[in-house]
């Protein structure tokens, strides 16, 4: 049986702005990530992704609901087990030149995390720590006394692969660690954290929006939409059958190399504008633009639910009480406008 490292539990991280407007970034998210596996979080930018990571870190305080490792609530630690839990949960972060020091060289970079917990007492045995970091993402030791603004994209995001590795985490969370990439380094980076899950028996959180490139990595994906969870399965379920209309046209949406096929197949084009998380729909939050939407849409939010072996979804399509004149009443995404 699966070892549950990651136990996600009707998470919801709400941001006031002003005028008393809340932005619902997170909505009752609920997903676990087995020890030694890699979990695939997708969907389109703003859909809250990046948020669920850095709300699973403790970077963002949850507005509730539970996150569950190793037996800990992460937003219940005090300052000694948070302090601990970092050393076990670390984030590679999307941008490979933001997050890095622009005034500390690499070797302090790399360096920094172990300072801070007090890993080597001796200098020269962290400095050899950070040589082993560096050759083990594909740098050299030569490395180590340049800056961040010397390196190209793929190399500052190994150097921040290095830094996420320095505590020799169980966990990482990789917040789209591809997106500003070119594809030939996607590629690159997606097979050093293959390679590293390998040697190091590491779990990964892997976000990102391209969901061909988070087949190659992925044991299971969860398919985002404007704050909500709405599919999550095995990876190679969701490819074969995808059940949720968003997911459907997120999969028609990647190009197919041969061009006949590509001319030829049927693509899902959704219609309209994404709506805002501080005024999202009623009901299902994606009617507005989908192609199946019927009546109940507007009206009742779909329950999450296990539709086949861990194979789950969050759409009425799928709700055996509403079969019968409801499920026959599809009146399109524009007949279910707000």
């Amino acid at each position: 049986m699966d070892e549950k490292i990651l136990q996600v539990s009707e998470l919801h991280k709400y941001f006031s702005m002003s005028k008393g407007k809340v932005l619902q970034a997170v909505n009752n998210v609920t997903f676990h990530v087995n020890k030694g596996e890699t979990f695939g979080l997708v969907g389109e930018s703003g859909c809250g992704k990046s948020t669920t990571g850095r709300t699973i870190m403790g970077l963002y305080e949850k507005t509730s609901g539970d996150v569950i490792y190793d037996g800990q609530n992460v937003h219940e630690m005090d300052e000694k087990e948070r302090f601990k839990f970092y050393r076990n949960m670390q984030m590679i972060f999307q941008d490979p030149y933001a997050s890095l020091n622009p005034r500390s060289t690499v070797k302090e970079v790399i360096a920094e995390p172990m300072e801070v917990h007090g890993i080597f007492k001796n200098k020269s045995e962290q400095l050899d720590r950070v040589y082993e970091l560096l050759e083990e993402v594909g740098l050299n030791r030569d490395h180590a006394n340049r800056y961040p603004h010397e390196f190209s994209g793929g190399q500052r995001q190994r150097i921040g692969i290095a830094r996420a590795l320095a505590l020799n985490p169980d966990f990482l969370i990789a917040d789209e660690p591809i997106s500003a990439l070119d594809v030939s380094v996607q590629a690159q980076v997606v097979n050093l954290l293959k390679k590293l899950q390998e040697e190091k028996g590491l779990t990964f959180l892997f976000i990102a929006h391209d969901l061909s490139m988070v087949k190659q990595i992925s044991n299971r994906i969860g398919v985002m939409y404007l704050g909500n969870m709405v599919e999550l399965t095995a990876s190679e379920a969701l490819y074969e059958k995808p059940l949720h209309p968003y997911t459907q046209a997120l999969l028609s949406a990647i190009p197919i190399p041969d061009p006949d096929i590509e001319d030829s197949r049927e693509r899902v084009i959704l219609e309209g504008e994404l709506p805002s998380p501080i005024n999202p729909p009623s009901g299902c939050v994606f009617r507005t633009r989908c192609p199946m939407a019927m009546e109940v849409c507007s009206a009742k939010v779909p329950e999450w639910r296990e539709v086949e072996q861990d194979h789950y979804v969050a759409c009425h399509l799928y709700d055996e009480s509403l079969k019968g004149h409801e499920k026959n009443s599809r009146v399109g995404a524009e007949s279910v406008q707000r």
